[in-house]
């Protein structure tokens, strides 16, 4: 007997009778929402978490929709592991380093002073042992990773008055993503900060931060730093690359049949090249733009630089004696970076250095 005869002869209650349940299961609609830290008024960040509920749906032809929440709509902007954990809510789009408070080992999933570059974070998560080691740190906290898409290497901020020497840090009140950034420029004197990025405009103005850093070029010209900060630093050695993510809930996953597992994976990875690569399109546009109107662009003096890395390998090897996930983790991160500095010596760099002194 077909199914169109049994579900006609004896309705629903003799279709769930004859265990041909699981087909007309297979075929319910499943309804997620995901909680990001950002403001909808950030394109390229928020749009991340966009593209990939946009994705998920015509994957599915409908039948999979997940929701997009911008912070402070369903809970505080940093609320979203918390409520992972409760279960709360099924997603998340993040920047990791935002909960160090609970761990540090939250930095490395997103960024830590003088480590990956966009290419070497994916490499590292995708195909060495990143995101192995981070998911079962996470499993604790109820929750995997996804890449949502990296910012690149960001810049280094946004200062009221002219960084000379590290001595110009001392007392300098900041706006920091988090993480062990923070306790590195805590070691230089910075009295560190960390704030929504929507709050930040308000706070620099009035003068209760006399710093910031957020992303780039793009991300900073929108929320409109230029205006109350005039000298912009580079680069953020803190953030050679920064990625941002999905953090999943590893009981609602568990619940999605395979091809809806597949279809968050596919569409993580749409969601993620299409944020990395508008960051790479539109941030050198907003720079011109920056700089056209006055903004005071600024390498930061080697000394600050020098001082930055010896305040991070300090705080890196305090974290180390102390946490033996933090150790495993960064020895592991390290070990594949070298192997990367070295093969751009024969790569990116030489060619860089080459196209970077011609006219094109």
């Amino acid at each position: 007997m077909d199914r169109r005869s049994l579900i006609k002869r004896t309705g629903i209650a003799g279709v769930l009778a004859a265990g041909v349940a699981p087909a007309v299961h297979a075929q319910a609609a499943v309804r997620w929402r995901m909680a990001s830290s950002f403001p909808k008024s950030l394109d390229t960040i928020f749009g991340s978490a966009e593209r990939f509920s946009q994705t998920v749906k015509a994957l599915s032809g409908g039948k999979f929709e997940v929701s997009v929440h911008p912070g402070g709509e369903l809970m505080p902007a940093f609320g979203v592991v918390d409520a992972l954990e409760k279960d709360t809510i099924e997603m998340a789009q993040t920047a990791a380093y935002y909960f160090t408070g609970k761990d540090p080992v939250f930095a490395f999933s997103c960024a830590v002073p003088f480590g990956l570059t966009t290419l070497q974070m994916a490499s590292w998560k995708d195909h060495g042992n990143g995101r192995k080691l981070l998911d079962a740190f996470f499993a604790k906290y109820n929750f995997s990773t996804l890449s949502a898409g990296n910012t690149t290497t960001q810049m280094g901020g946004w200062y009221r008055k002219q960084i000379k020497s590290p001595a110009d840090l001392k007392g300098l009140k900041m706006r920091l993503g988090g993480g062990v950034f923070g306790e590195a420029m805590a070691k230089l004197g910075v009295v560190a900060q960390n704030m929504p990025a929507g709050d930040v405009y308000q706070s620099l103005e009035k003068g209760t931060l006399d710093a910031a850093e957020f992303v780039g070029p793009y991300d900073d010209e929108k929320l409109g730093f230029n205006k109350v900060a005039p000298y912009y630093y580079y680069p953020g050695w803190w953030e050679g690359s920064a990625d941002l993510e999905f953090f999943i809930n590893n009981k609602a996953l568990a619940k999605l049949s395979p091809e809806n597992q597949a279809i968050v994976k596919a569409a993580a990875a749409v969601a993620a090249a299409d944020m990395t690569s508008k960051y790479q399109a539109l941030n050198p546009l907003a720079l011109k733009r920056l700089v056209a109107s006055g903004t005071k662009l600024t390498l930061f003096p080697k000394s600050v630089m020098d001082a930055g890395f010896k305040a991070s390998m300090d705080v890196f090897a305090e974290h180390e004696a102390k946490s033996p996930d933090f150790k495993k983790i960064h020895q592991d991160m390290r070990a594949f970076q070298r192997n990367q500095i070295l093969w751009n010596r024969y790569s990116e760099f030489p060619f860089n250095q080459y196209i970077n002194s011609v006219k094109i």
